[in-house]
């Protein structure tokens, strides 16, 4: 049985999965926020709380965490739980747990749970894309994550908006601290500064994502606009992807993903931006939802 854990920022969670992917059992535990040694704790107390429920022991153990884990090291670096940052998560959950321990990005457990018995299953090459409060993605090809000598593969957030106007010049700051880069307008909060700049208002006072999507259906001009303007943003950026990468699938996770519309609306954009004459890749919503980076953590 295969133990997969997602570290987030306030609750870690655990999955077992059996030799055939099905759920076993599954639990919670909130996060120790700045306190590293406190999480391996609540992580080994989670381990043997799954244990005890499905009656057996797990023998291989796969966690996502935010930001990048150095392949040689197991060190985790620019994660946004500034806690793990620095430290050899891999090595101290091994010692602590006694079991074999694989450390990935969270996008990257995404794309894998995505690919392997996902919206994308059976697909060659897959392409996961995180639209959330950060804009991150991972990898699959032929069923095996695609990491990168850098550790970076997928970090299509951190990459200029492709042909922006003249209005998008130079855009807006990005969490990494430059400008422009797509996460900078695709995000959550940067769909909702969007729409905040539009009307005139404090981009505190912007309604959420989902209001804005409800505007637009009423007829609310400002809100219309915001969802073209970000429809158009997101197909320039994906065909850069298949461009790239000629992904069989590209599955959208995160909680933009959950715009229905965009799995109709998008993919006719991307093609006066793709290269070639054949635009075949399908651009699915993903199938388990927030289990995909818990599910993808135990197929590590």
């Amino acid at each position: 049985m295969r133990l997969g854990l997602d570290y987030g920022g306030t609750k870690i969670e655990g999955l077992v999965l059996g030799p055939d992917g099905e759920e076993r059992a599954r639990a919670r535990v909130a996060t120790p926020r700045h306190d590293y040694a406190g999480g391996i704790r609540a992580i080994r107390g989670l381990m043997e709380q799954l244990e005890g429920v499905v009656g057996g022991k797990v023998t291989s153990v796969g966690i996502g965490v935010p930001g990048s884990v150095d392949r040689s090291t197991g060190r985790v670096s620019r994660g946004n739980s500034t806690w793990l940052n620095g430290h050899d998560l891999r090595g101290d959950l091994a010692a602590a747990l006694e079991r074999p321990v694989k450390v990935a990005n969270d996008a990257n457990c995404f794309a894998l749970s995505e690919a392997l018995d996902g919206a994308g299953t059976g697909a060659q090459v897959v392409f996961g894309a995180i639209l959330g409060t950060g804009v991150g993605g991972g990898l699959v090809v032929h069923g095996r994550l695609v990491e990168g000598i850098n550790a970076i593969a997928g970090e299509w957030g951190h990459i200029p908006l492709p042909d922006p106007t003249d209005d998008e010049r130079p855009g807006p700051l990005c969490s990494c601290g430059r400008y422009g880069h797509t996460e900078a307008w695709l995000s959550g909060p940067s769909f909702t500064a969007d729409f905040a700049r539009r009307r005139g208002i404090p981009s505190a006072e912007a309604p959420s994502v989902q209001e804005i999507v409800a505007l637009a259906e009423t007829g609310d001009a400002t809100a219309a606009e915001t969802v073209t303007r970000f429809e158009d943003r997101l197909a320039r950026s994906l065909a850069t992807l298949v461009n790239i990468l000629d992904p069989d699938v590209i599955v959208l996770g995160g909680g933009l993903s959950n715009i229905a519309r965009l799995y109709k609306t998008v993919p006719p954009l991307m093609v006066p931006h793709i290269f070639g004459d054949r635009f075949n890749t399908r651009l699915l919503r993903n199938r388990h939802g927030d289990s995909s980076g818990v599910r993808g953590a135990a197929w590590l």
